[in-house]
């Protein structure tokens, strides 16, 4: 088994009785104490309208937390492109390098685009496994939440009257340009990022399908983000895609790939299972369109009424979250790891209690220190 680094993911979940504030307190306490278990990297994600999830924008919290940390890597995990230019994200992160330089992850990633049609995965799939196991759901269908009222509101919001998307993929190029300083329009001007402009971070483009966000990955020779936490039925069809694109640059020579997977680890499996009661019913929110819900406690949870039509929605989600004592999480996380391929592991637990879900992390990093992985990144 090869020595592969774990990294955090963190939406900053809001937990039910609790508030944005102490969310956010609680997620920069997390880093911290990730940065003492050995995790490589600490990523935030973006989302938007959700009463459950605080993490609104990756680059101000990226900054409250590097002053509170020194060594682990951060990052956006990611920075959503479609209600963005390249050059306000460059300036962002300049930013923020410029005071803590070469410890950032720009993660971009696509939004408020139309769903990929399946492509065909070199890695094939039979009766719902990869080849050595590891369980990859049949493919949900996100057509329902972009017909949603919320989610057209959502990006009104987010844009300026009448603004148009940049096609992603010149948006990538525009984001590599400014980073090197050599952005010229097509009428040749110049632009330059101050600051920005030669910021020590490493870029990477996240996604959940082998479409366009692995094609741009691989033809730029960046490294990828692979998918299996919120779209686990196209995780290999995304790191394959990405590996059939993959030109050598002058940052990678070969292909590089980290993969997310939904975790909750205690000291035993019954315990932990307790602890992962609210996902069904978090997932169930954000699958409707509602928004993500504060996450709940197990009793809460427990009182909800399950219909045929809320277990469909979530079931893929449910049956991929790795739940249970540190050695099972372990033995499921090397098994996503050898299905995908992957170099590093990025790993995003919630629970009801903070505490909870620094002990999942905690157990978790000495059981992988103890399986002899390293928590360095390449």
């Amino acid at each position: 088994m090869p020595h592969i680094p774990l990294g955090v993911l963190d939406l900053v979940p809001i937990s039910s009785g609790s508030t944005a504030p102490e969310a956010l307190r609680n997620s920069i306490e997390l880093a911290r104490r990730a940065e003492e278990f050995g995790y490589a990297r600490y990523w935030f994600a973006e989302h938007h309208l959700n009463p459950g999830v605080a993490g609104t924008s990756p680059a101000v919290v990226l900054a409250l937390t590097a002053s509170a940390t020194s060594t682990i890597r951060l990052g956006s995990g990611a920075v959503q492109l479609g209600h963005r230019t390249a050059l306000s994200t460059v300036e962002e992160f300049g930013l923020i390098d410029a005071l803590h330089p070469g410890r950032f992850d720009l993660g971009l990633g696509r939004s408020g685009g139309r769903p990929t049609p399946p492509l065909p995965s070199v890695t094939p799939v039979v009766d719902g496994r990869a080849p050595n196991g590891l369980r990859i759901p049949p493919r949900f269908s996100f057509e329902r939440l972009l017909g949603s009222p919320r989610i057209a509101l959502q990006r009104k919001l987010l844009l300026l009257p009448n603004a148009k998307s940049q096609e992603y993929g010149e948006q990538i190029d525009d984001v590599l340009a400014l980073l090197a300083g050599t952005y010229r329009s097509p009428d040749g001007v110049e632009a330059h990022a101050v600051p920005g402009e030669g910021a020590d971070v490493e870029v990477w483009i996240l996604g959940s399908s082998g479409g366009t966000s692995a094609e741009v990955a691989g033809r730029n020779g960046l490294r990828f983000a692979a998918n299996y936490h919120v779209s686990p039925a196209s995780v290999l069809e995304a790191a394959d895609g990405y590996r059939a694109a993959f030109q050598p640059s002058d940052v990678l020579d070969k292909p590089y790939v980290s993969v997310s997977a939904d975790v909750v680890v205690a000291e035993d499996d019954e315990t932990a299972r307790e602890l992962a009661t609210g996902y069904g019913l978090w997932v169930r929110s954000i699958r409707t369109a509602e928004g993500a819900i504060r996450f709940p406690t197990p009793q809460e949870a427990r009182a909800h009424v399950w219909t045929d039509e809320d277990r469909e929605l979530v079931q893929d989600r449910i049956d991929t979250q790795f739940v249970g004592s540190p050695g099972r999480v372990a033995d499921q996380l090397e098994q996503l790891q050898e299905a995908v391929g992957a170099d590093e592991l990025l790993i995003t637990t919630i629970t009801h209690d903070h505490a909870d879900r620094v002990r999942s992390y905690e157990l978790l990093a000495r059981e992988w220190r103890r399986r002899g992985h390293s928590s360095q990144s390449s």
